[in-house]
């Protein structure tokens, strides 16, 4: 990872974008897109092996974003990265754009799997993961994971098959911001301890208390990488609409209508919070 202030800087200018290109819309998944946004930040300021200038390239770091209704937050980090120009996030989830509101690998340049149907990421991602082992690749592949998305089947038929392919490379995050469309997770289908259940299954599980924390996410990253034996899996507590207080840790916040002077009052504060980050 990079200096820690410019991951942090890096963050704030992802959520900036994220809520100008959802205000352009006037509608969107913004709680679930900003809670990732710190993770995004680092996997992108150098924890991944990637190339903005060829993003086909054969042995890159793959990653498959399971809860594909937070894309405004990659699409917004794939365009500061240099993927596509920056103004194309106006075009989101207007007609015949490269920017659906969900995330599409036919369509925008850095999406290495199309999702949306929640749980089906959690599949590819082991499919994926397959498929670079037997090509001799030794690159990883990244999955996030929704915390309302994991109480799909499919999310634990394919924890079960990663363990008994020991498919070491894998390592997924549970964006546990505890809210999902209907309700708290907790009062709709309580999940109990997440990771527990993941080493149950056989893999590496690491909880990071502050999963808005970029030295925290750095951290976990870095312990999955040093063992090989396990697929890993790291919980992250996360705040759903993280850096726009007025939206924070609050239901409505799944999809939500977002004007003009929502979009003034957030980018206000997130340049407060750039100030406060130091040199």
């Amino acid at each position: 990872m990079q200096n820690v202030n410019e991951v942090k800087r890096f963050a704030v200018e992802i959520r900036k974008e994220t809520i100008k290109c959802i205000g352009k819309l006037g509608v969107g998944h913004i709680g679930g897109a900003l809670s990732i946004v710190d993770l995004l930040a680092v996997l992108y300021s150098g924890e991944m092996n990637i190339d903005p200038a060829d993003p086909k390239k054969d042995d890159r770091d793959m990653l498959v974003v399971s809860k594909g209704h937070s894309g405004p937050a990659v699409y917004a980090t794939l365009a500061l990265k240099g993927y596509f120009p920056i103004e194309m996030l106006e075009t989101l989830n207007q007609p015949h754009t490269n920017l659906p509101s969900h995330c599409d690998m036919n369509r925008t340049p850095g999406i290495d799997m199309t999702t949306g149907s929640l749980g089906q990421g959690s599949s590819s991602a082991m499919g994926i993961a397959c498929a670079n082992r037997l090509k001799g690749y030794d690159n990883y592949t990244y999955l996030i994971l929704g915390d309302g998305e994991i109480e799909e089947g499919q999310v634990w038929e394919a924890a079960i098959f990663a363990n008994a392919k020991k498919l070491t490379k894998v390592i997924a995050f549970v964006d546990y911001n505890k809210c999902q469309i209907d309700d708290y997770v907790q009062d709709l289908c309580a999940l109990g301890d997440i990771a527990k259940k993941f080493e149950s299954f056989g893999w590496y599980a690491q909880n990071v208390e502050d999963g808005n924390d970029v030295e925290q996410i750095a951290a976990a990253i870095a312990n999955a990488k040093a063992q090989n034996e396990r697929p890993s899996v790291i919980v992250l507590n996360t705040v759903k609409g993280k850096g726009y207080s007025k939206i924070e840790g609050t239901l409505g916040s799944h999809n939500m209508p977002v004007d003009s002077s929502m979009v003034e009052e957030a980018l206000a504060e997130l340049d407060k919070q750039a100030q406060e980050i130091g040199e």
